[in-house]
């Protein structure tokens, strides 16, 4: 999991980013055991309770399970690992496609760029 970098985002929304996108690009599994909070606090060098926070959430959005006793797993739903894939690809085609049109390029041009025929 990558360290957390942007100051302007709640602590504990980047840690849920990592571990989202850790599950969804295939490094975390389906029933994969995932760091204690300790660990993952001591990996983004964070306090505990942040943590425990962001875990809670994953937890509340279907994505990771608690057995007791045993840690933390994340969640046998492939479903809703591709249903969160295909949204966090559609929010990152977004933000692409605000910034190239931020750059002056025409849909068109977009359009070319994507296919590999913009300009050099």
């Amino acid at each position: 999991m990558e360290k957390l970098l942007d100051r302007n985002i709640p602590i504990y929304v980047q840690i849920m980013d990592a571990v989202k996108h850790s599950i969804v690009s295939g490094e975390l599994k389906p029933g994969d055991r995932i760091p204690s909070v300790r660990e993952m606090a001591a990996t983004f060098g964070v306090n505990p309770n942040t943590v425990q926070r962001a875990l809670l959430d994953l937890e509340r959005e279907g994505l990771l399970e608690t057995e007791r006793a045993q840690g933390r797993y994340v969640a046998a739903d492939q479903a809703a690992i591709e249903e969160l894939r295909h949204a966090m690809a559609r929010e990152a085609a977004e933000s692409f496609a605000q910034e190239m049109k931020a750059l002056g390029f025409s849909p068109e041009e977009f359009g070319d760029f994507l296919r590999g025929k913009g300009g050099e």
